[in-house]
């Protein structure tokens, strides 16, 4: 803020050097700052007022919105303030008058314009929204743009939400952020298509289904009547969802959405399939895959979360060594029958399924005698919850144990013990020794495994069992091994595990191996250790890794066709490319069964007798026309005989149906086939694909690998991903920390209004549009209230230009040509504007949008342009060309920032539109009786047309003002002056320039671009020189440095001449008219053009 001394002083005293060197240290630019010609990144300066200071990432910090909040409260109830110590008296005067309140004087009260508008203040949201969502729906509003808007189709394809309960406030954000796109592209004359869908399979929906049965129904349950449940359960959630994200404002499709659930879909989904398995996609294998046992069912990647705290039991087990291989050269020799394999594992009760154990071939290897404890200064064995096995703790010798070399010191201070190294090896000297089984007693080998074995933890060596992990298995392909997985669906071992039968392997039977390795002489040490583990998303238990027979996608069959399809895609923010690439380029292969029966059954039949699958180009079609007619349900009431095509039903008798069904992510992953594929008005790919950023191995990554495997490329052109939505502290939302926001209640507002007050749609829809949702985003009732605040004022400035708009005909527009210099410099800022905010939307920058009609609508306008217009609004005269220009100006106003905002605050915008005191002809004609059918504001490149000088100019002269108002407030501290009508203000410039371009302001021959005017004053005077009288009688006066170049004398004094009684500035013209001796000259002819009125005149 640019420094300013102002003080009373005596006739002579001005500002010293020193003092003047002084006030020009600080320079920065003042509240008013206007758009140059470039984009809105390139403004020149910011203020500290200015939202321009805020920094990019909303969610980074949530100290953000205090600084905006200081911003907009700060900017606009200053000028809130200064306006009531400036020129408010004729409009006061004039209100008390229509309010019938007796004045001593103001005869002239009727011949001043006052503000009239039917758009209320407070926007009753939960009323007023409510009925212009009817007024939508009535009149089918959507529909009618679409139809008849010329341009392209747009196609943002809806990633759908689960039909499992109520919304929350990430389901608020993710749609509101669509219908925004949506209605921006709309404006642009767009045929926006936008179906909404739903993802009704799944677990989370069949036990929703359970749930509604009581105990008697759930024992007489059969697969139908517990398909009818969930069907039932997903419908009745979809209506609920539906009546919410329309309550949002959302436009699309709602009479005709997608369900997965329905028949036609489904039957698309199986198309797609088919093509997978007619490319040899698809196939039948028993590998380990994540199971559930909490679910009783296979789980993809995207169906698991890694939450903070889970605890395993790991072990530090041995296995005694036997034999070495004869290309050791016998370096082990001397070690047995002591030597023994130690490894490290979090999951104890794979070891009954060992079959080798690996190592790496390229880490270096020692034989380390384990010798002695340390004293008893070193760590203590068993502190904490270490617990030391019963070999370290016998009596008896110490076996020597193989560890990584790197890792010695490590284990030393784990186990609490000296581990002597005795030699070392490579990996590959140790690979085809045997060791013994610790439970089983026979013989296994040292196999080499990949780079997955490090020295980052462990020992360096890993044991290996090929039915329980990714990796095991792959190395089981390599050495032959067998799967051997002899764990139930409900996570217990079965009889194939002997001693361990029946107990679960998460829980007991874990515990049971441990104590059986630990009596065998075969665990050095127990310990918890904390990890991030994969649970199930849906019951929160953790998983497991279990070898069965599943349906797979091979992905490996089209993974660099997948990968070069990524490259083909917009990615937003771009940063999210490198996500799913490194996403995709290392996934495994797609298990897409799942043994559950709420969902699209995989379309296989089984030989009775050799279990061999009957699945083929016929078999498929015929049942995906069986479904599209009959829907999924027919798999499970329809016989073998009636689902074989006409070529198998002879042998009917000798297959069984498959009983599993499909991924849900195969489901929601086919939709750009089951949607964009079949729906006439729809394309693909879609333009648009927009979720939070966990659906990269989601709905993002499912329905690109169907898209490249059948169609050979990705089904979206762009993809907008967002981030999660966090509490104000930036903590996730929980019930148990009491910091849920549901989108909801803050729309309708909760039981306590106080507490939770209702802030309507568009409040919510602007949180959405301030934040920065390429991060996590913050909200809470602090943000929600400061937003309501922003709302509130932002209203406020459309009000003030539908009410000075109440007698405006477009008729009446003042051509560019003759418009005050003023106004055209509005014109220019506004177009600079709208073209920057254009900007945004195209590339999905709506924060930015936010911060420019913050800044612009908010600030700007109510600081400047609305505080000078007042003048010539209210006592310029009804139809002066003056009024007539600002009102001109006011109109272009009022018509672009309804229509820019529209796409975030729909129904403010709409509540505009219905309150135009005027009809708005679009380019074809037509009078566009919705926002939206008005179009986006055209580019009009004259009111760009003005010179970079003349716009600097402008700069100056705001900072100027500011820098008058501060000795106009000093003297009016100093009793000096009331109002600052009261005042005359003397200028003097050490720049010519500046001088020159200020005096003819001064002798303007439009009165509304007189400096007086511009500053709220009576008079305004350039002084060529300081030395004159004049300066010597100024009571207050202070100096600045405008835009860092130019110094500015300033001094205050009593304005010359009386006061006009009409519009209280003073003139010495007052007292020249003998008819109206109390007027100025410029009231008088105001007066003599519009005589007063019979009653008026009456004294």
């Amino acid at each position: 803020m640019s420094f300013i001394k102002s003080f009373r002083t005596s006739p002579s005293s001005v500002f010293a050097p020193k003092e003047a060197k002084r006030a020009m240290k600080t320079n920065s630019s003042s509240t008013h700052k206007v758009w140059s010609h470039t984009a809105y990144s390139s403004v020149r300066r910011t203020t500290s007022s200015s939202l321009f200071c805020l920094q990019r990432h909303f969610s980074e910090n949530a100290a953000l919105f205090l600084s905006m909040r200081h911003c907009s409260t700060n900017c606009v109830e200053g000028a809130v303030s200064a306006s009531k110590r400036r020129s408010r008296g004729p409009v006061m005067a004039a209100k008390k008058a229509s309010e019938g309140k007796k004045e001593e004087e103001g005869k002239y009260k009727h011949t001043v314009d006052l503000p009239k508008t039917t758009f209320g203040m407070r926007a009753n949201s939960v009323v007023r929204e409510p009925e212009i969502q009817k007024l939508w729906e009535d009149n089918q509003v959507f529909r009618r743009i679409v139809d008849r808007n010329t341009g392209g189709t747009f196609v943002l394809h809806d990633g759908p939400p689960y039909a499992n309960g109520d919304l929350h406030i990430g389901h608020a954000l993710n749609k509101i952020l669509k219908d925004i796109i949506n209605r921006y592209k709309l404006l642009q004359n767009y045929k926006v298509q936008y179906v909404p869908g739903w993802d009704c399979h799944g677990l989370p929906i069949e036990l929703k289904g359970k749930r509604l049965m009581n105990a008697d129904a759930r024992k007489e349950l059969t697969p139908l009547k517990l398909r009818a449940k969930a069907a039932k359960f997903a419908k009745q959630t979809v209506s609920s969802q539906m009546k919410s994200f329309k309550r949002y404002g959302v436009w699309g499709e709602w009479g005709n959405p997608y369900l997965t659930l329905n028949p036609e879909y489904e039957a698309a989904q199986i198309d797609v399939f088919s093509q997978m398995v007619m490319q040899g996609y698809i196939y039948r294998g028993r590998k380990p895959v994540h199971w559930s046992p909490s679910s009783r069912t296979a789980l993809a990647e995207a169906e698991l979360e890694y939450p903070e705290g889970h605890v395993s039991k790991s072990i530090y087990a041995i296995f005694k060594l036997v034999s070495a291989p004869p290309s050791s050269n016998g370096l082990l020799k001397e070690f047995f029958p002591d030597l023994c394999l130690a490894i490290w594992t979090t999951t104890p009760w794979t070891i009954r399924q060992m079959l080798v154990s690996n190592l790496n071939a390229k880490l270096e290897y020692a034989v380390a005698e384990v010798h002695t404890l340390y004293e008893a200064d070193s760590v203590s064995p068993g502190s904490g919850n270490k617990k030391l096995g019963n070999i370290l703790k016998s009596e008896g010798v110490k076996p020597f144990i193989i560890v990584a070399s790197d890792l010695v010191p490590v284990l030393e201070s784990k186990f609490g013990m000296k581990l002597v190294i005795k030699r070392t090896m490579l990996g590959s000297d140790l690979e085809n020794c045997r060791y013994l089984h610790p439970i089983s007693n026979g013989e296994c080998s040292v196999v080499i495994g990949g780079d997955y074995i490090t020295t980052e933890s462990g020992t360096g060596l890993v044991h290996t069992a090929p039915g329980h992990g990714q990796e095991d298995y792959i190395t089981g392909l390599k050495y032959g091994l067998p799967v051997i997985s002899p764990v139930d669906d409900d996570g217990k071992f079965t009889e194939e595990a002997g001693q361990f039968s029946g107990l679960n392997v998460l829980g007991d039977g874990n515990v049971a191996v441990v104590k059986y390795l630990d009596e065998q002489l075969s665990i050095l040490m127990e310990e918890p250790y904390k990890h991030k583990y994969p649970y199930d998303w849906r019951t929160k238990k953790p998983t497991i890794f279990r070898a069965t027979e599943q349906w797979f996608a091979s992905v490996e069959g089209f993974r660099q066709a997948a990968m070069d399809a990524i490259g083909d895609v917009t990615w937003i923010p771009a940063q999210a490319q490198n996500r799913i690439s490194s996403m995709t380029s290392s996934r495994s292969d797609w298990c897409i069964s799942r043994q559950r029966t709420w969902g699209v059954p995989i379309p296989v039949f089984y030989n009775v007798h050799t279990k061999e699958p009957l699945m083929d180009e016929d078999t498929i079609s015929h049942i995906k026309s069986i479904i599209s007619q009959k829907g999924s349900d027919a798999w499970w009431y329809m016989n073998v005989e009636e689902l074989l095509p006409e070529k198998y039903r002879d042998r009917a008798s000798e297959y069984q149906k498959g009983t599993d069904t499909m991924d849900v992510w195969f489901d929601s992953g086919s939709s750009w086939a089951a949607v964009l594929g079949t729906r006439e008005s729809l394309s693909y790919p879609a333009d648009l694909y927009l979720e939070g950023t966990d659906q990269h191995r989601g709905w993002f990554q499912s329905s690109l690998l169907t898209s490249v495997a059948t169609k050979g490329k990705a089904p979206y052109s762009s993809v907008v991903t967002h981030g999660f939505v966090l509490d104000e502290k930036g903590l996730k939302m929980s019930k148990s920390l009491g910091n849920v926001v549901d989108p909801n209640i803050v729309i309708e507002g909760g039981k306590n209004q106080k507490d939770a007050p209702s802030y309507g749609a568009d409040v919510l829809r602007l949180w959405v549009s301030s934040v920065d949702y390429t991060n996590d985003v913050l909200i809470g009732p602090q943000i929600l209230r400061q937003m309501s605040d922003i709302y509130r004022k932002l209203r406020g400035t459309l009000r003030y230009l539908l009410s000075n708009l109440h007698d405006w005909k477009p008729e009446y527009v003042v051509s560019y040509s003759d418009l005050p210099v003023i106004d055209r410099y509005a014109l220019f800022q506004l177009e600079n504007v709208v073209k920057n905010i254009r900007d945004c939307y195209d590339s999905y920058q709506f924060y930015k949008i936010f911060q420019i009609m913050q800044r612009f609508a908010i600030v700007d306008l109510s600081n400047f342009y609305f505080d000078v217009a007042k003048d010539r609004l209210y006592v310029g005269g009804t139809t002066s060309s003056t009024r007539r220009s600002c009102q001109t100006v006011l109109a272009a106003h009022l018509l672009s920032i309804a229509r820019v905002i529209a796409p975030i605050l729909p129904h403010l915008a709409e509540d505009v539109w219905q309150n135009l005191p005027f009809e708005h002809t679009t380019e074809d004609g037509s009078v566009a009786e919705y926002v939206f059918e008005s179009k986006w504001p055209a580019l009009n490149e004259r009111w760009l047309t003005v010179p970079a000088e003349d716009a600097d100019f402008w700069v100056k002269i705001l900072e100027l003002r500011t820098e008058v108002n501060k000795v106009l407030e000093t003297a009016r501290t100093g009793k000096l002056i009331g109002s600052s009508l009261d005042a005359k203000v003397y200028l003097h410039s050490n720049s010519a320039d500046l001088a020159s371009r200020l005096q003819k302001m001064c002798a303007s021959n439009n009165d509304a671009d007189e400096l007086h005017r511009l500053f709220i004053t009576s008079q305004v005077e350039i002084l060529s020189s300081m030395g004159s009288e004049v300066t010597q009688e100024i009571s207050f006066s202070g100096e600045c440095v405008v835009e860092g170049e130019d110094k500015v004398w300033i001094g205050v004094s009593r304005a010359e001449g009386s006061k006009c009684e009409r519009c209280w500035n003073y003139s010495p013209k007052v007292g020249s008219f003998a008819e109206h001796p109390t007027l100025c000259a410029r009231c008088y002819n105001v007066i003599a053009v519009s005589p007063l009125p019979a009653m008026a005149a009456v004294s």
